[in-house]
């Protein structure tokens, strides 16, 4: 377990953020554009969402940072950039715009976007904000900049640790958003995670795309695979820790502590879904392959009926257990356990496939919770996952009835 602390993506040495209200929102009093700085030079990765239609910043980043390379990230809300006919020209120009506000390459910037898709994107925010956010960068400038990539959600999600790599003290930080529009196989939603490791691009890549498989991929809120969803990394090594460049002990220290960070995004972001007022997790364990354990918590998590009657803290266990069912996975049912957890404590209802006497009373108290655990044991192995989602309430319907207009 790591200690959390303060400070986002500036808890790492040598990062500095920003977030501002430049124009792209209506709002004037809604920050809309947000700005993260590495003082040195750093190794990047980044992961991308599976949508075939894709915003033109990912296609952009994706060139830019093709060397493993980048040294600022830019970041705007309120509009999506993407089905756009020039988004990559306007996507081009501002990273052209941060690289000379900060005096650093065009293509060392990872871009992104987040807001309404297909509506035209206009320059002049980017123009006249740039100057006003590279000035106002500064070492407590994270929850600014985690305010700037807001949309529906309702809460700030930042994160960050701290740990010991051969004596040295290392840092990772992140923010995402993410609260609609979110579904496994990345797509999920925006993070960003800085990091004063030192690590080569091919480790850092290596430990982001084998752990958003157990976190980001693990996230369900409404079934929609987003357009412009992206978590990327920024390793600078002002740490001064040997450079990590094979799969060793420091390897997996540092990969525990994305994990960790992944994690603590991933649950904030599930709880912080369009109109929930739940964090679910669905728990799999002793499923005979990892993939099956994998298949059978997003099922349960997608599972609109399961998501309602959490909402209205109905322990309707069947539905855990139709979900399985069409999970497609090859399963012994009549070994399947199942149980609701919170913290009002547990209560078994399904052992070996089939219900079992439960108070209706005590499962109601237990599902009354903020944060409910469904923990599915299928008894066939030794694999073990999470998938985190969360309830679905009339809220839902109305934020997505009119969120353009």
């Amino acid at each position: 377990m790591f200690k959390v602390y303060d400070g986002g993506v500036c808890f790492a040495k040598g990062f500095t953020a920003s977030g501002l209200h430049c124009g792209i929102r209506k709002n004037k009093v809604k920050r809309d554009i947000a700005l993260i700085y590495s003082e040195k030079i750093a190794t990047a990765a980044a992961v991308y969402t599976t949508n075939l239609v894709k915003g033109a910043p990912l296609t952009v980043t994706k060139n830019n940072i093709a060397n493993g390379k980048a040294q600022a990230v830019i970041c705007n809300s309120g509009n999506a950039n993407t089905c756009n006919a020039n988004g990559i020209e306007i996507a081009e120009k501002t990273c052209e715009l941060v690289a000379s506000a900060l005096n650093i390459d065009k293509t060392d910037v990872v871009i992104a976007s987040t807001g309404v898709i297909g509506q035209p994107l206009d320059i002049a925010p980017f123009e006249s904000g740039l100057p006003l956010l590279a000035k106002a960068l500064s070492t407590n400038g994270n929850e600014d900049a985690a305010e700037a990539i807001m949309t529906t959600d309702t809460i700030k999600k930042e994160i960050a640790v701290e740990f010991t790599l051969n004596g040295k003290t290392c840092r990772i930080g992140g923010m995402a958003k993410g609260s609609g529009m979110i579904h496994p196989n990345m797509a999920t939603m925006l993070v960003f995670i800085t990091t004063d490791v030192n690590i080569s691009a091919e480790m850092l890549n290596k430990a982001l795309s084998s752990d958003i498989k157990e976190t980001f991929n693990m996230i369900s809120i409404d079934g929609d695979t987003s357009t412009n969803d992206m978590v990327s990394v920024l390793a600078n090594g002002m740490a001064g820790n040997e450079e990590i460049t094979c799969e060793n002990e420091d390897y997996i220290k540092f990969k525990s502590a994305l994990n960790f960070v992944n994690t603590s995004l991933c649950k904030m972001i599930a709880g912080d879904g369009e109109g929930a007022t739940k964090l679910l997790i669905c728990s799999v364990e002793k499923a005979p392959t990892k993939q099956t354990a994998i298949t059978v918590a997003k099922s349960v998590i997608c599972s609109n009926l399961l998501k309602c009657a959490i909402f209205g803290a109905d322990a309707n266990w069947g539905r855990v257990l139709c979900a399985i069912g069409y999970s497609g996975c090859d399963l012994k049912i009549d070994k399947i356990d199942v149980s609701f957890k919170s913290n009002k404590g547990e209560i078994a209802v399904c052992k070996s496939g089939a219900g079992v006497e439960f108070s209706e009373e005590k499962a109601k108290e237990i599902l009354l919770e903020k944060e409910i655990e469904i923990k599915v044991n299928l008894n066939d192995g030794n694999e073990s996952v999470s998938a985190y989602g969360c309830d679905l309430t009339y809220e839902y319907v109305k934020i997505n009835g009119d969120y353009r207009t």
